[in-house]
């Protein structure tokens, strides 16, 4: 029983250290996030390598212009966004569909640019003498867009001034129904020469975090970069500060973007194109992800059309379908191979119920029912360690403080009552990664964002508002250690009588998602082990008679 004592003890610990963190990033913000600066809009450079032939050798950096442009709104049916004249940036982007994390009667704005903002703008360009980048001042032939009823998709087209032979106009196009952004350059060249042109496409952010992100739940905000060679990688802000990243820089394949909890921007370029993804460290406390397109010659007379697709929504699994390894953007961390299964059979039972609380509540059942045999195991040999424990009383007075003696002699007594002490351990081992891989399939679910269950919990995903759920939670761990059999070491007994009150104040700051499955296993452990101990008790008065 020392071992199973000693798995909850990790549980005890595991979740401590979850508290902790999230303690030391609310005393002490500054070295986890640091504070909001001015967007450095500048030209990014890549880094020139031998197979980077299709991409300019020097790319100079250029000031932002001081120019005064206009504001496009546009509207779709999921989408609300404001597009700048100069450059063409979407420097505003409201998912319609997903709530504010701190007032729900408003949308959630993804990309914001301003002060007092977590500052987050999408930005393109080209790369050549006297070509248009996030810099220039396009004129657009409105400033209001809406996506009429029966429209798939609507475009806003900006045209560059300049007397460049090459004539530019870039076009962004929503799509009804869809979080995915096409930004394209056409250019016509009305010149006499070939002109060449290279396209950039990138992520403006600082390090901060959405508002309404619990600091007791850490989650992840910074870069991610996938390609078919390397996989997927995230890179922090730290690391990109640092200069120390490893992520792949030339490519063929993949997407480059920034993710932060719930949400991801990515942009998407088309498959079998060359392509080099960059990452860097602007002024103040903002950083540069991106992704620079091949040179594309435009020959006298004739036209072209670079392009690529933006995604920035939800983070869901089913992302894969857009793109190879978008849906790894919801990270379940090291236990996705348990985590992602039990989403998908959640998934099912909210499909039927229409309630996550509930496809909790049946998940729970179902783990239950599948280590059922396990569990009963395990609380069969507790029943007898129960029964025994007088005899255990017994030998720990006539071995008095000689360890050694003792431990032969419970041994004896477990050969003889044919008791394995080990016997109730193998259940807990296995609810471990349950457990933790359900935290994270929990936290990191943008399906239980908001997500209501019954009365006062309307946020599956957050801390009970109240504290109902992990007081309930305690009163049922207590009820379920006075079914042990007690403990013949002081010292532990007092510890079994700690644990429930320190899981309770712990579970404070879990997902009140997690505290509802870990009340519903406790009620039916509870209900298993009485029965399980009340059928063992009676074995024994029915041996004991027959002597």
């Amino acid at each position: 029983m020392d071992l199973q004592r000693l798995f909850l003890f990790l549980i005890f610990v595991f979740s401590l250290g979850l508290v902790w963190d999230g303690w030391q990033r609310q005393q002490h913000p500054e070295q986890y996030v640091q504070q909001s600066a001015a967007i450095n809009e500048s030209i990014p450079k890549p880094q020139v390598t031998p197979q980077a032939a299709t991409t300019p050798a020097t790319i100079s950096q250029q000031p932002v212009q001081q120019e005064t442009g206009t504001t496009i709104h546009v509207k779709t049916d999921i989408i609300e966004a404001d597009i700048s004249t100069i450059g063409g940036d979407i420097s505003r982007l409201a998912l319609l569909k997903h709530p504010d994390g701190l007032d729900k009667s408003k949308p959630l704005v993804l990309f914001q640019r301003g002060t007092g903002t977590h500052n987050y703008v999408a930005q393109s360009g080209l790369l050549g003498t006297g070509l248009p980048n996030h810099n220039s001042l396009f004129v657009s032939e409105q400033d209001q867009y809406v996506l009429a009823g029966n429209d798939e998709q609507l475009q806003v087209r900006l045209k560059a001034g300049g007397d460049s032979a090459l004539k530019v106009t870039k076009v962004i196009t929503f799509h009804k129904g869809s979080y995915l952004v096409d930004v394209a350059y056409e250019l016509e060249n009305t010149g006499q020469q070939a002109t060449t042109a290279s396209s950039y496409f990138q992520l403006i952010r600082n390090s901060g975090a959405l508002a309404g992100s619990s600091r007791f739940l850490p989650t992840y905000t910074g870069m991610a970069v996938y390609t078919d060679k390397e996989k997927f990688q995230k890179v922090d802000f730290q690391e990109i500060e640092k200069g120390k990243t490893d992520y792949p820089k030339q490519a063929n394949d993949g997407w480059i973007g920034i993710l932060q909890h719930y949400f991801v921007a990515a942009w998407l370029p088309k498959e079998k194109t060359s392509r080099e993804y960059f990452a860097r460290k602007l002024d103040g406390d903002s950083y540069s992800v991106g992704v620079i397109l091949p040179e594309q010659v435009v020959s006298p007379g004739q036209k072209a059309v670079v392009s690529t697709t933006l995604y920035a929504g939800p983070a869901q699994t089913k992302l894969d379908k857009i793109a190879t390894g978008l849906g790894l953007t919801v990270d379940y961390g090291w236990l996705t191979i348990i985590a992602t299964p039990l989403f998908w059979i959640m998934t099912l039972f909210n499909d039927w119920t229409h309630n996550w609380g509930v496809a909790i509540i049946l998940l729970t059942v179902l783990i239950k029912l599948l280590f059922f045999p396990l569990s009963a195991a395990s609380y069969r040999s507790m029943a007898k360690m129960r029964v025994v424990a007088p005899k255990l009383e017994k030998i720990k007075q006539q071995c008095g403080s000689d360890r050694e003696k003792l431990n032969r002699a419970m041994m004896e007594l477990y050969k003889t009552e044919k008791i394995n002490p080990l016997g109730g351990c193998l259940p807990v081992v296995v609810q471990i990664p349950v457990f933790i891989a359900l935290y994270w399939s929990i936290l990191s679910s943008v399906e239980m964002r908001y997500a209501p269950f019954f009365g006062w919990i309307t946020d599956l995903s957050a801390v009970d508002p109240y504290y109902i759920l992990p007081l309930i939670m305690g009163a049922s761990m207590i009820i379920q250690t006075r079914l042990n059999p007690k403990p013949p070491d002081p010292l532990q007994a007092k510890i079994m009588q700690i644990m429930p009150i320190a899981f309770s104040v712990i579970f404070f700051f879990f997902p009140a998602g997690l505290v509802l499955y870990s009340i519903v296993n406790n009620i039916l452990s509870i209900g298993q082990q009485w029965y399980i101990t009340r059928a063992a008790e009676g074995e024994s008065k029915g041996a004991a008679a027959k002597r």
